[in-house]
């Protein structure tokens, strides 16, 4: 437990889903590709084992007293187990250097059982981490596993450009890839809900930065529908995310029934509690970019004031997050604010006074 707090977060949050008294707001800022830095590695190193992997997140947790450790199936290993090319850099995130699939009418070439546990090594280390993070820390803290939904899993196989192309001049065949996308992903929240996993189901080019809310409606929530059902179904727990501007489906997301919603920082709280507050909690949505890389201490202060003072009385509940994946250079100092002001503004219980 922190040094500042008086419960550990699996406490924090048993109290939060039975409306018992906390000490503070629950407080996730995603630590998740970042993560390296937290016990002085870089990103290859922390990838290159689920035992380093699980290390950054415990090293974190230990500095900040975040309540959330973060597996990172991500988004790119479907496409990585059929054969997209990934970019190996030293400190940033990989990124795809070319795709598996050239041609829609190829779909049936490729071949699925690649992405199977028993074939895909990335699988293998990622939930091996969940298992070591679970094995070490699961009765403090809650473990959660990053996995792509079922759209950005299709752009992770075939380019993103000829992909949104092909919802206008080929739908029939996005709709079979999104089948084969959609039954592969149901297998993989299985094997990390058994493992004591929450799903952070996480589909960013589903955003309505690049999608229409009608083909949103049309080609992502059916799918993610049932992904939530099976995800329930298997006695999961699931907080769905898209980046970017959901302003126009956060309340479609909500039909999708997860467990709780993520907000990016290109959205306003506000709109969120209206649209979506008495369903379900919300979870957001300190800007990453511009106050967690770019920012100061001050900053970060101001802007996780700024959150809860909008969300706190969320109907359904309200946990204090960055808007998205922390990626980049975050300076330590930045998380340490973060929950630092956490502790100051979100003190139980909530309320005005916190903040003079």
């Amino acid at each position: 437990m922190h040094k500042n707090d008086q419960m550990v977060p699996m406490e924090r949050l048993e109290a939060f889903m039975t409306g018992k008294p906390m000490d503070r707001i629950l407080s996730m800022p995603l630590i998740c590709s970042m993560s390296g830095s937290c016990a002085g590695m870089t990103h290859r190193e922390k990838r290159s084992s689920a035992k380093n992997e699980a290390i950054c997140q415990i090293e974190g947790y230990k500095k900040f007293g975040n309540d959330l450790l973060i597996a990172e199936y991500g988004l790119h290993t479907i496409g990585k187990a059929l054969g997209t090319i990934m970019s190996e850099p030293e400190n940033s995130v990989p990124a795809i250097q070319e795709h598996v699939l050239k041609d829609l009418d190829k779909i049936d070439e490729l071949d699925f059982d690649r992405v199977r546990l028993q074939n895909s090594k990335d699988f293998q280390l990622h939930l091996d981490c969940v298992k070591i993070l679970v094995e070490r820390m699961g009765s403090e803290v809650p473990i959660g596993t990053l996995i792509t939904g079922p759209f950005t899993a299709m752009a992770s196989i075939y380019p993103v450009e000829k992909l949104l192309k092909a919802t206008r001049k080929n739908p029939d065949k996005v709709h079979q890839l999104m089948r084969l996308c959609t039954d592969i992903l149901k297998e993989i929240h299985v094997e990390f809900i058994k493992e004591g996993s929450m799903i952070l189901f996480c589909d960013p080019i589903a955003s309505g930065s690049l999608i229409s809310a009608q083909d949103y409606e049309k080609y992502v929530l059916p799918y993610s529908t049932e992904l939530m059902e099976n995800i329930h179904q298997n006695n999961g727990v699931v907080c769905y995310h898209i980046c970017g501007d959901t302003s126009r489906i956060v309340g479609k997301m909500a039909k999708a029934k997860p467990d709780m919603i993520s907000i990016d920082n290109r959205v306003k709280m506000t709109l969120a509690k209206e649209e979506i507050g008495f369903d379900m909690p919300i979870v957001g949505n300190v800007d990453p970019v511009s106050v967690m890389i770019m920012g100061d201490r001050q900053k970060v202060d101001e802007a996780v004031l700024k959150c809860i003072q909008d969300s706190h009385d969320s109907p359904k509940g309200y946990i204090l997050c960055t808007g998205c994946d922390l990626n980049g250079n975050v300076p330590l100092e930045n998380l340490d604010a973060f929950m630092q002001a956490a502790r100051k503004y979100g003190k139980w219980p909530v309320q005005e006074s916190n903040w003079l």
